[in-house]
């Protein structure tokens, strides 16, 4: 696939590097406020709260300073309509939204994106903020953690790409496969009269985004960037070239993930990789820097035994592989700082090849969410060095492992989680876990 791949050409000079979260806010709004003709935004949640309302705000703003201004934000319509995870009552993002839009004079459109029938069975993750002729590539979503508005941050990628094609393209590719769409719905209808999709419309969305792709004039020569979009395990473009970055790599690998879960597929490619002399980093998250990590001084919940159950795959992995690790073929990166998460995806091979995505290169991902990713070839090495200082800011907060047993086992655990986990033993959910997950 890498060897068929056209991409669009990129100048050296067109793509930018973010290396904060608030960098990424800040580079939002002020692209958003001298936004001329279209703005188009893809991320699993607006949130509402501080940071939601801001960014909310700001594009309220753009298109009435400009009401000729094509404003659409996309969201995933089960996330848009249901509250935090443990917040009951009715709540959600969506009522928001319509608050905003029944006092707005010139309305943007906020749609819902069903692109499974029940949130755990498959979500938006479509990344990308459309900005005119600018794409700011990000994994993360629209809150106060991943903008790192108040003490805490979600720390993520942020790249800033200044090309009128790529920009047209991604925007191309919503409005054709999405927007359009019959199972698609404003999540800012009156509550007296909303319409919901219907659910056959809902149920066949899957067959319809499967066939989604971005549309430009190709080119194999020189610098350049390959917009490429994924669903479903069957003819997945994005799955494959992440299988492709792997068995073609030559000497290294840079791979970033929150959560370490690989597809089995992509497990057998990486110890392929380290079989044939080759190196690899991974950095992932510690399991305290885990979106689900519930510290022992406070109340448990069921959510909270996720971070463990990545750190026993983490272990099983780095056990499998102690070799290489004691080569110094395999190094396993863990983030940690403070009271922070990590969010980051993406990989690098050979520093000339470089995914950046919001893929978690995990089964859930390759094979229930709508993914997306953009390609970079350096063919003339103009970003080495660029690459080379994210990934060195990336590993400023890292602890390398040494040996697999520096990871706890399950009698380490506090006794709620020891519970959980031995109980998803018994019933052997696990197997079924580890792909939704």
């Amino acid at each position: 696939m890498l060897d068929k791949l056209g991409g669009i050409a990129l100048q050296p000079d067109a793509i930018r590097w973010l290396l904060t979260p608030a960098a990424l806010k800040a580079e939002l709004l002020q692209q958003i406020a001298k936004a001329k003709f279209a703005i188009t935004i893809a991320a699993l949640y607006l949130e509402d709260d501080e940071a939601g309302r801001e960014i909310l705000t700001a594009l309220m703003e753009a298109k009435a300073n400009n009401p000729q201004l094509d404003v659409t934000v996309l969201v995933d319509f089960h996330r848009a309509r249901r509250g935090l995870i443990g917040h009951k009552g009715d709540s959600g993002n969506y009522f928001m939204y319509r608050k905003v839009i029944e006092a707005a004079k010139h309305p943007i459109k906020i749609l819902g994106v069903p692109v499974k029938s029940r949130e755990f069975m498959g979500v938006l993750h479509l990344k990308g903020f459309i900005i005119d002729d600018t794409v700011i590539y990000s994994g993360a979503s629209l809150n106060n953690i991943y903008l790192h508005q108040g003490d805490k941050y979600r720390f993520d990628r942020y790249h800033v790409i200044e090309s009128a094609e790529l920009a047209r393209s991604m925007r191309q590719m919503v409005q054709d496969y999405i927007v359009g769409d019959k199972a698609v719905t404003s999540l800012t209808q009156p509550k007296e009269s909303e319409q919901l999709p219907d659910k056959q419309d809902v149920r066949t969305l899957k067959a319809r985004l499967a066939k989604a792709k971005y549309d430009f004039k190709p080119t194999k020569i020189g610098n350049r960037i390959t917009p490429v979009i994924g669903l479903g395990r069957k003819r997945n473009k994005l799955n494959k070239l992440v299988i492709d970055l792997v068995s073609q790599s030559s000497k290294s690998l840079f791979i970033c993930t929150p959560y370490f879960n690989p597809p089995y597929i992509l497990s057998r490619a990486l110890s392929k990789h380290l079989k044939q002399g080759k190196r690899i980093d991974i950095v992932v998250g510690d399991k305290t820097s885990n979106d689900f990590f519930i510290p022992p001084e406070e109340t448990f919940s069921t959510i909270g035994a996720l971070p463990y159950m990545y750190e026993q795959s983490l272990r099983k992995f780095a056990k499998r592989q102690q070799w290489a690790i004691e080569s110094g073929q395999l190094n396993i990166h863990l983030w940690k700082h403070g009271r922070n998460s990590y969010h980051l995806k993406g990989i690098s091979a050979d520093n000339r090849l470089h995914l950046i995505t919001g893929s978690n290169l995990n089964p859930r991902a390759w094979a229930l969410d709508l993914e997306n990713g953009l390609l970079l070839q350096d063919e003339s090495n103009a970003w080495t060095d660029k690459f080379e200082q994210e990934q060195q800011h990336i590993l400023e907060h890292t602890e390398r492992l040494y040996h697999y047993s520096q990871l706890e086992t399950l009698n380490d655990y506090p006794a709620p989680v020891r519970k959980i986990m031995n109980r998803i033993r018994r019933l052997k959910a696990d197997f079924l876990l580890r792909r939704i997950l």
